[in-house]
């Protein structure tokens, strides 16, 4: 909220801190002051993170711009596995070891414990916690069309680039969905590689920004960012089920008393290993967010990684327009209500676009200003983006080194049209994520 009011002088707005004009602007955006930063984040986050996270985000601050300086002399190298990142790999070991234990002190009670009747209960319970625990081998996102490469040639050989670029390979599958984001994972026994792009930013971006933000992605798998790894990525898993299966309850009967005193101290070492190993992984996390931004730069040009960093900043922006459009075309029942979410598909990702495309550069100041007020930007696990953005621009200035001209740009398009389409449509009938 706007905490006074600003004075109006000659039809321009003065700051009531400090008697500047105010930043020139539309009804659409925040009127603030350049000068003292009156009203520049009017809206702070209400809600207070999880202990977790903010764990994390006090450790992003406090490592960021140590972790940013050291960088800066070791170029696009990349570091050799640290101390901490080894530990962190066996303590994964160790809670994998556990889940193994339940398997088998489980499998040892039903097997030889048939003069008793306890035994074989016991030993199930066991095995029942160790299926819960096991690693999980995901499958495909489902969150949209998949597109494999006899569907999109062209844009798998753009990204076969990229991935060469950034000295990786490809992936086996692209998953495309409304989200404004885009992520790398794999899936299945065999670590097959997958891209989910996220149409709500891919469409607002340049070809430069594209290839940035594969070259983003990509460059996780190229780094070797730890938390990607699977070892470690499954016994976080494992962790947060422990602290979430022996959650106090409301207690209704002494039985439920006496499950959470027994439960206590087990949650307490469950949390106090997911913390620790947290925090083992977070620097090393940080750092492949670094050498992601750097491996953008390659592909897409540092300007195109920079711009790249101040895209992502319009993203609520982004977000609360798609959820008009998809409200606005739901109003409407019957036929012309059809029309309006037909009408409504077929312009979305354009509006998108153009929305985005007439957003002033004094807003596009402001959420940098805002980005470097709160400390940390995309979540709590990447470093703050003002920091990102400085260490880019403070690198050695790299071109573009994928071709992406208008020729491949349209056949790429044409190949995400069906897509898109289908996306679309998600959208504006509330169905995406």
């Amino acid at each position: 909220m706007e905490h006074d009011l600003a004075v109006q002088v000659s039809g321009r707005q003065l700051c009531p801190e400090c008697g500047h004009a105010l930043v020139a602007t539309d009804e659409r955006f925040t009127s603030w002051c350049a000068d003292c930063e009156w009203n520049v984040d009017p809206a702070p986050p209400a809600s207070e993170p999880g202990r977790l996270a903010a764990v994390r985000r006090r450790l992003a601050r406090r490592h960021g711009e140590e972790l940013a300086a050291a960088m800066a002399g070791e170029g696009t190298n990349r570091p050799r596995r640290d101390a901490p990142s080894l530990l962190a790999l066996g303590l994964a070991l160790l809670v994998h070891g556990v889940t193994l234990a339940l398997a088998v002190a489980g499998l040892l009670l039903v097997a030889l414990g048939w003069e008793t009747v306890v035994q074989p209960i016991g030993g199930a319970v066991l095995l029942v916690v160790a299926f819960v625990l096991r690693p999980r081998m995901h499958g495909i996102p489902q969150a949209g069309p998949v597109l494999y490469r006899a569907d999109a040639p062209r844009l798998f050989e753009l990204i076969d680039d990229v991935a060469a670029v950034t000295g990786t390979a490809g992936v086996h599958a692209v998953v495309v969905d409304a989200d404004f984001n885009a992520a790398v994972t794999a899936y299945g026994w065999r670590r097959r590689r997958v891209l989910v792009l996220g149409l709500g930013l891919w469409e607002i971006l340049t070809p430069r920004e594209r290839l940035a933000l594969l070259g983003h992605e990509l460059g996780h798998f190229a780094n070797g960012d730890v938390r990607h790894g699977f070892l470690i990525c499954q016994a976080m898993r494992s962790l947060s089920l422990w602290v979430e299966t022996l959650a106090p309850s409301r207690a209704h009967t002494v039985w439920d008393t006496l499950f959470n005193i027994m439960a206590y101290l087990p949650r307490c070492a469950a949390y106090g290993l997911l913390v620790l190993l947290d925090h083992l992984t977070l620097r090393a996390a940080q750092r492949a967010e670094y050498q992601a931004d750097l491996s953008a730069a390659r592909a897409g040009s540092t300007e195109g990684a920079v711009a790249l960093l101040d895209r992502v900043l319009v993203a609520d922006s982004v977000q609360t327009l798609m959820r008009r459009e998809a409200v606005a075309a739901q109003m409407t029942g019957g036929a012309a209500g059809r029309a309006a979410r037909e009408a409504a598909e077929r312009g979305l990702w354009e509006r998108i676009a153009e929305h985005v495309s007439s957003i002033p550069a004094h807003e596009h100041e402001r959420l940098r200003r805002v980005s470097v007020r709160r400390g940390h930007g995309v979540d709590d696990t990447h470093p703050p983006t003002h920091l990102r953005r400085e260490r880019l621009a403070l690198s050695e200035p790299q071109p573009a080194r994928v071709d992406f001209g208008d020729e491949r740009a349209a056949a790429v398009a044409t190949e995400l049209a069906p897509a898109r389409t289908t996306v679309a449509r998600q959208v504006v009938t509330g169905l995406a994520r």
